[in-house]
């Protein structure tokens, strides 16, 4: 259970302010039909989330434990520091009209997605908790509990975020977890 509700939090942190959240707003506004959008970002999330977590449990299998905790611990704490940099959306990432409404936004969040830092903490929460299936459903619930208010809400609650303040939480989480993973903390329940 600790391992979904860590995963689900740290993402949705994280996740206010992200690129995939800029889309989420571009998408709604282009599209105006939250519906096809909503379920588009679930399934590129989840196929995105789901590699992301297997690459995680592939990697618990190849490192001994002692090297594996320093990769997770230097992980977070990279992690708490790509929190606090700013997030810009490619032009690019928002054209591709041409496959519809639940075409594009499942192609451009999932390629979106590719290399960030949320399916990056995917692989280190899989990786450090053993727990495939309960991370990846805790990164996806994370990636939906911040973006489908953005294609419900729009414009109406984009500005009202305090952005630096969700993302320096989610830094703490993330240095909180470095320094767990670093000091051996909880080595007897999950390593």
């Amino acid at each position: 259970m600790e391992s979904f509700l860590v995963s689900t939090g740290v993402v949705a942190l994280a996740e206010i302010g992200d690129k995939t959240q800029l889309l989420a707003f571009i998408l709604a506004a282009k599209f105006r039909k939250p519906l096809p959008i909503i379920v588009g970002i679930l399934a590129a999330t989840l196929a995105n989330h789901a590699l992301a977590g297997a690459l995680g449990s592939w990697i618990t299998s190849l490192l001994d434990r002692e090297t594996l905790r320093w990769a997770l611990g230097l992980s977070f704490i990279g992690m708490a520091i790509w929190c606090l940099i700013p997030d810009r959306l490619e032009e690019s990432d928002a054209k591709l009209a041409r496959l519809g409404v639940f075409g594009a936004t499942l192609v451009a969040f999932f390629l979106v997605e590719m290399g960030d830092k949320t399916q990056i903490a995917t692989v280190a929460l899989a990786a450090r908790y053993h727990a495939f299936f309960s991370v990846v459903a805790g990164t996806t619930l994370g990636m939906m509990i911040a973006n489908a208010p953005a294609v419900l809400l729009g414009d109406r609650i984009a500005h009202r975020m305090p952005i630096r303040l969700v993302h320096g939480i989610a830094a703490a989480i993330f240095a909180i977890l470095g320094a767990g993973a670093l000091f051996g903390v909880g080595a007897g329940l999950v390593f």
